[in-house]
């Protein structure tokens, strides 16, 4: 009886070891679990339980996987973004290889990743007898398209279908539109050629080529860096990247030019008061002497931002804000249409917002391209040194300098001529009808030396289009011209002026057949195959990624900066990637 007693003594203590030891381990791993996990406990518990049933496909099983290991609720309620969309029928998700480079930085950029894209649905084709008008603004953005490059030659992956936006595509190229003396600020020319998607339909290019302005004779600018320096930034592709972005811009900067350098993680602080341009050495000191730490306070950040530029503000002068980071804020107010509608109501003090993206893992491309939106600025995603001398250096001017604000498009199709028509890209650009004659709703803005690029497919009447014919749907029976497809509206406002202008031109129905199109035209056709592939090909027809490769080869032309030459290769690297390939 002792001996059994002294078992069970010895029994006890190690039960009561092994649940020490269990419960040690238990709170060590919640120290090493992010604060986030804990803002949605019942996603998290659905989460654990999709992953433990079997996944039906590779595809499932990837995707559980990206679930599991890192995607953070939406702000706002928006939904997670994840790098991964099952609806892209060409997304390879398996193994971990770099194209063009030596391995992944990290595993953890892949398996944690939080990346947001807003989710928005690809154009519908419309009926010219139910809707006849299509209404939208312009936009010179262009992170998307540097955004699909690093998923491509840095991941080896394609992109998640969210990421691809069509009109950042095509306007990422600058195009040799004709230019006319003019009055107004752009010159508009027009295309009508054979569509290279569907048999008897028809492409209307519409081209807008913004007056060039050569940097040193531009107004004064007031410029605030404003420097995401939080934790997040601690990476190889981000804070060391935004200093050099700033060094190559500071570089440009001329005596009348003023800089002032905001940083933000934890809080706030103004690293440099307004500086001119002749300083340059007191400001790159600033600016190499920047580090990363802390957590992010975006919000109050741009606040800061805002009071610092009204303090420095130059009359009839450049006066913008620079932002420069993931967009990963979560600290203080983080909700997406809170900041959207701040970001909106300063403009109207005259300072624009430019956004910056920089990294990957934990990138907010949402945030990012609809604070730019919301700020009368433009966005751009820096991923190389190359992509910086491309937005500040090469293109400074249309970076910084506005010629022609709140510009919107409106189409008017003639119903004797046109059946069906879809407008390519610019989904979350669209307008209300009746937004068109009211200026006190903001549209995109055009730079100096911008190129802007529209794309319409259309079916002319009497052609099979991609809706099937109503039963009950009269003729149309319209006494109007024959010899117009449509009418093409424009308005836009002069720098600081309340008041639009409108331009108008009729759209012929005089058409060129694809191989005769301008060189312009088809190279913009062959960068928006490509971004409709990525997006699962659905209005490309019987063009496939050789066709895509092939039509750009023949457009390539003068390219200075390889960036064409860069295109094809993407494109190449897209196409091994792709279903198409895998299945040969």
């Amino acid at each position: 009886m002792i001996q059994s007693g002294f078992n069970m003594k010895k029994i006890n203590h190690k039960i009561q070891f092994l649940s020490f030891s269990i419960a040690t381990l238990v709170l060590v791993g919640c120290a090493h679990t992010p604060l986030k996990q804990s803002e949605n406990t019942a996603q998290n518990d659905q989460i654990q339980v999709e992953v433990a049933m079997p996944s039906p496909s590779p595809v499932a099983a990837s995707v559980s996987r990206v679930k599991a290991t890192g995607s953070r609720v939406g702000i706002s309620g928006h939904r997670p973004m994840s790098p991964v969309r099952s609806s892209n029928p060409f997304m390879n998700l398996g193994g971990s290889a770099s194209i063009g480079g030596g391995p992944l930085e990290g595993r953890s950029v892949l398996d944690q990743n939080t990346e947001k894209y807003q989710n928005t649905e690809i154009n519908p084709v419309k009926s010219v007898s139910q809707e006849p008008v299509s209404t939208f603004s312009i936009d010179v953005d262009t992170g998307s398209y540097s955004n699909v490059r690093r998923y491509l030659s840095s991941h080896g992956r394609l992109p998640p279908v969210d990421a691809v936006r069509l009109e950042e595509m095509i306007n990422y190229f600058n195009y040799s539109y004709p230019q006319k003396k003019s009055v107004h600020p752009f010159t508009v020319d027009t295309e009508t050629v054979d569509s290279p998607w569907k048999e008897n339909a028809k492409i209307i290019r519409i081209g807008i080529k913004a007056n060039d302005i050569e940097y040193k004779q531009l107004p004064a600018a007031n410029l605030i860096f404003l420097v995401d320096v939080s934790g997040s930034m601690n990476s190889e592709n981000k804070l060391p990247l935004v200093k050099q972005t700033l060094r190559i811009l500071t570089e440009q900067l001329r005596p009348q030019d003023k800089v002032t350098i905001v940083t933000y993680s934890s809080g706030e602080t103004v690293a440099l008061a307004p500086t001119s341009g002749k300083d340059k050495d007191k400001i790159l000191t600033v600016i190499n002497q920047l580090q990363a730490s802390g957590s992010t306070s975006g919000e109050s950040a741009i606040q800061m931002a805002y009071e610092q530029a009204k303090k420095s503000f130059i009359q009839n002068g450049i006066n913008r804000i620079l932002i420069a980071t993931d967009g990963d804020f979560n600290v203080g107010v983080t909700d997406f249409e809170t900041l959207k509608g701040m970001i909106a109501e300063k403009r109207k003090s005259g300072i624009s917002f430019t956004t910056l993206g920089y990294g990957t893992g934990n990138y907010n491309e949402e945030l990012m391209e609809q604070l730019a939106d919301a700020g009368d600025g433009n966005y751009s995603y820096i991923d190389n040194e190359k992509e910086a001398r491309k937005v500040v250096q090469r293109q400074i001017s249309s970076t910084l300098a506005t010629v022609a604000q709140d510009v919107k498009i409106q189409m008017e199709f003639n119903p004797a001529t046109v059946k069906e028509y879809r407008l390519v890209g610019y989904e979350n650009r669209m307008l209300k009808q009746e937004d068109f004659n009211n200026d006190k709703v903001d549209a995109g803005d055009i730079g100096a030396g911008h190129t802007v690029t529209a794309l319409y497919e259309i079916i002319p009447v009497g052609q099979k289009g991609w809706l099937s014919d109503s039963r009950y749907q009269s003729k149309i029976n319209h006494k109007t011209t024959t010899n117009e497809y449509a009418f093409l509206n424009l308005r836009y406002k002069q720098p600081a002026k309340a008041n639009s202008i409108l331009l108008t031109q009729p759209i012929s129905t005089r058409s060129k057949p694809y191989q005769q199109a301008s060189s312009d035209t088809q190279w913009a056709l062959a960068v928006a195959s490509y971004g409709q592939q990525l997006q699962g090909g659905q209005y490309n027809g019987s063009l496939l990624w050789n066709d895509i490769v092939k039509l750009a080869e023949k457009n390539k032309n003068h390219d200075p900066f390889g960036m064409k030459q860069e295109f094809i290769d993407l494109a190449k690297i897209a196409k091994s990637l792709s279903a198409e390939n895998q299945q040969k």
